[in-house]
C-alpha cells in the first residue's frame, strides 16, 4: 500500500513538473480535455436542471390524474388526427363531474376547471392579462394550492357561488404591495366585484403545461358561471380525475372511457368524441426529449475529448523520449516493467484530471451566471462530477497506454546508452 501511494505521489509530481516545464504544449493539449469536460458537465447539468423543473411543473398538474378534454394533448394518433374532428367535439360539462363520481369506482377526486382572461382593477390600479380560473370544490384535492395569506374557499361558498376570490401572488403584490394587505379588499373585473379572501403562495415561472397561479384569480364555479359563458367560446373546459391510492392511471383511463361513452350516449360503433389525457405520458415524453438532447451534448463533448486524448498521448510520447535515460536507470537498479507502466499511466491520468478540473471550474462559473439569469437554478450534482472524474481517469489511461507500454518494454542498457 505504501509503495502504491509512493508511485501515485511521484506520478502526480511528474505531471505538475511536465505542466511547469512545457507550459504551452501542456496547455494546448489540456484545452481539448477541459472543453470536453466543460461540454459534458454543462449540458448534463443544464438539461437535468431544466428537466427537473419541467417534471415538477408537470407533476403539479396532479399525479395519477386524467384530464378529460375535447383536445388530445400532443395531437394523438401520431399527430395525424384531423383537426376539425377535435374542434367539433362537445366541451366537457360541469354536470359530467357528478356522473363521473357516481359511476367511477376508481376515481378518488373529480374537479371541473374552466378559465378566461380579463383585466383586474383596484381603485386606480389595473392588472392586464389576468387568468380567471373557475373551479369546483375538489380542485384543491388534486392541485396543491398553498395559501400564503387569508384562507381558501369553504364548501358553503362553492355551493352558493359567493362573490369571493383567491388571488395569485404576483397580482396581490402588484395591486396591494403585500399579500396580507389584499385580504378583505374588493377587486373588479368584467363589471363584477369580488372580495379577496386569500392569496396563493408564490409559484414562480412554469416551463411545463401547468397552471399560472401567480397571475391568476380563482373563483368558485357558480360565481364564475354567473359572469362568463361556460358552454363554449375560446376559454378552456376540462375535468380532472384523480385515481384512488394504488390505482394506476392506465386503469383509471380505461374505466373513464366507458363512463364517458355512457355520458355521451355513444353506440359501440361510434368513435370517442372526447380525449383522456394521462399526465404520466407527458412526463415520459419530456424524459425522452431530454434524453435526445443529452445524446447531442455527448456527441459534441466526445469530439473534444478525442482531440484532448490525442494531445495528452502526444505529451506522453514526448515525455517517454525525454526520460529514456531515467527509465533505463530505474530498470537497471531493479524497477519492474509494471511499475514503469503504472507510473506513466498515472501521470497521463493526472494530466486529464487536471484538464477536467479546469473544465469543472469553467462550468461552475457558467452555472453561477445562468442561475442568476434563468428562472431556475443550474445544479451540478455529485453524480455528474463523479462521472466527469471517471471519464478523465479512463481517458488518461487510454491516452497513455501506448507510450507507457513503450516505456515499460525498454531495454535498460539501450535506454541508458540512448541518453
Amino acid at each position: 500500500m505504501r509503495r502504491l501511494l509512493n508511485i501515485l505521489w511521484n506520478s502526480f509530481k511528474m505531471s505538475l513538473q511536465e505542466l511547469k516545464n512545457n507550459k504551452l504544449r501542456s496547455a494546448l493539449s489540456l484545452i481539448g480535455v477541459a472543453f470536453g469536460i466543460f461540454c459534458i458537465i454543462s449540458v448534463l447539468a443544464t438539461v437535468n436542471s431544466l428537466e427537473y423543473k419541467i417534471q415538477n411543473d408537470i407533476a403539479a398538474l396532479g399525479t395519477s390524474t386524467i384530464y378529460v378534454d375535447k383536445w388530445q394533448y400532443g395531437a394523438g394518433d401520431g399527430g395525424d388526427y384531423p383537426w376539425w374532428k377535435f374542434v367539433n367535439r362537445p366541451e366537457p360539462k360541469y354536470e359530467d363531474v357528478k356522473y363521473i363520481k357516481e359511476r367511477s369506482s376508481l376515481a378518488e377526486n373529480v374537479a371541473y376547471f374552466t378559465s378566461e382572461g380579463t383585466t383586474l382593477d383596484y381603485k386606480n390600479s389595473e392588472m392586464q392579462n389576468v387568468n380567471v380560473y373557475g373551479i369546483s370544490n375538489e380542485y384543491n384535492k388534486i392541485q396543491n394550492i398553498d395559501i400564503t395569506a387569508g384562507r381558501y374557499f369553504t364548501e358553503a361558498e362553492f355551493i352558493r357561488g359567493n362573490a369571493v376570490a383567491v388571488l395569485g401572488y404576483e397580482n396581490a403584490v402588484q395591486l396591494f404591495g403585500t399579500p396580507e394587505r389584499a385580504i378583505g379588499k374588493s377587486v373588479s373585473f368584467d363589471k363584477h366585484n369580488a372580495i379577496i379572501i386569500g392569496v396563493v403562495a408564490k409559484q414562480g415561472q412554469s416551463f411545463g403545461p401547468g397552471f399560472d397561479f401567480d397571475q391568476s384569480i380563482f373563483l368558485t364555479y357558480y360565481f364564475y358561471a354567473s359572469i362568463y359563458n361556460v358552454t363554449g367560446g375560446y376559454n378552456q373546459h376540462f375535468i380532472m380525475v384523480k385515481a384512488k391510492p394504488n390505482i394506476s392511471s392506465a386503469a383509471l383511463s380505461d374505466e373513464l372511457e366507458g363512463v364517458m361513452r355512457q355520458i355521451r350516449k355513444l353506440s359501440p360503433k361510434q368513435e370517442d368524441n372526447f380525449a383522456l389525457n394521462d399526465i404520466n405520458f407527458m412526463a415520459q415524453a419530456v424524459s425522452g426529449f431530454f434524453g435526445t438532447v443529452n445524446i447531442g451534448g455527448w456527441a459534441i463533448a466526445g469530439l473534444s475529448l478525442i482531440v484532448g486524448a490525442f494531445g495528452v498521448a502526444n505529451i506522453m510520447f514526448v515525455t517517454v523520449r525525454e526520460r529514456t535515460g531515467q527509465i533505463g536507470l530505474k530498470k537497471a537498479i531493479g524497477a519492474k516493467s509494471r511499475t514503469i507502466l503504472l507510473e506513466f499511466l498515472l501521470e497521463s491520468a493526472f494530466l486529464c484530471v487536471i484538464g477536467g478540473l479546469i473544465g469543472l471550474l469553467m462550468v461552475w462559473g457558467l452555472a453561477a451566471i445562468l442561475s442568476a439569469i434563468l428562472p431556475f437554478a443550474i445544479v451540478i450534482s455529485g453524480k455528474i462530477i463523479l462521472l466527469a472524474f471517471s471519464i478523465c481517469v479512463i481517458l488518461g489511461i487510454l491516452s497513455g497506454i501506448i507510450p507507457a507500454t513503450i516505456a515499460a518494454r525498454m531495454n535498460p542498457v539501450d535506454a541508458i546508452r540512448s541518453k
